[in-house]
């Protein structure tokens, strides 16, 4: 029985004399993340096409958006990003002129992040767009179903997460 064979079960896993074979195609994780890329490959292509921006570097537009004066940990957190990630996004974002750093009030250690008038002209143009094309997604869906998976995310996040053992 192999994970192409149509007889196969719909189980994540299969054995094949001593070795266990994980299925990728019904493995939870995995669908989940080969959707995420391609919805957002998809929408990468609005703000890559018209500005040059990769997806890390969205994000962070994205956040500082919603999050002004949020650090660069703040924004790891927040997205889920390996600080590395975040931190080669930022230097970029700060080079191109799209974001600003300061140093955070009485703290000189601790820097904060803010859109600059570029980057919220950045944001303000792709938002609506984003917001169109994730609509578009949607749509078929019904408002039940939508209201399900949103659900099912939550849930998913919270306590599957903490059954997985996950604390971040």
């Amino acid at each position: 029985m192999s994970p192409t064979d149509p007889l196969s079960s719909s189980l994540s896993t299969s054995v094949r004399a001593s070795h266990v074979l994980l299925d990728l195609e019904q493995f939870l994780p995995y669908r989940l993340s080969v959707l995420s890329n391609r919805v957002s490959g998809n929408i990468a292509k609005l703000y890559g096409d018209r500005y040059g921006l990769a997806i890390p570097e969205w994000r962070v537009i994205t956040i500082l958006a919603l999050y002004p004066g949020s650090s660069a940990s703040e924004v790891s957190e927040r997205t889920a990003m390996d600080k590395v990630a975040v931190s080669r996004a930022v230097a970029r974002l700060l080079e191109r002129g799209f974001i600003k750093r300061e140093t955070h009030g009485d703290d000189r250690r601790r820097s904060v992040l803010a859109l600059s008038a570029a980057g919220f002209e950045v944001y303000e143009t792709i938002a609506p767009l984003v917001i169109e094309i994730t609509r578009k997604l949607m749509s078929v869906l019904s408002e039940e179903e939508e209201q399900l998976l949103e659900t099912l995310i939550l849930r998913l996040a919270d306590e599957g997460l903490q059954r997985m053992g996950d604390t971040g």
